[in-house]
């Protein structure tokens, strides 16, 4: 990057938020909304990367770790 060229990021917007959705109301049987926050390796995706706000980002993250125990989604790739 050239010295003295300053680069505009917009900053990423919640979805959750935007569309007005409580934490609660993020359940771990929903698996096609769930798929969206991990990666082809299981991961999840953390917030800075997805745009989620932290309160959405930690119902994200405990939905997706019940949905694994529940055996709905892998832990890991195959």
């Amino acid at each position: 990057m050239p010295k003295g060229k300053k680069t505009f990021r917009r900053r990423k917007v919640c979805r959750f938020c935007v569309d007005k959705v409580k934490p609660a109301d993020i359940d771990y049987k929903d698996v096609q909304r769930l798929k969206h926050y991990t990666t082809e390796r299981g991961k999840i995706i953390p917030r800075r990367i997805s745009g989620n706000c932290a309160r959405h980002q930690r119902a994200i993250s405990a939905a997706i770790k019940r949905a694994r125990i529940v055996a709905l989604m892998p832990f890991t790739a195959d």
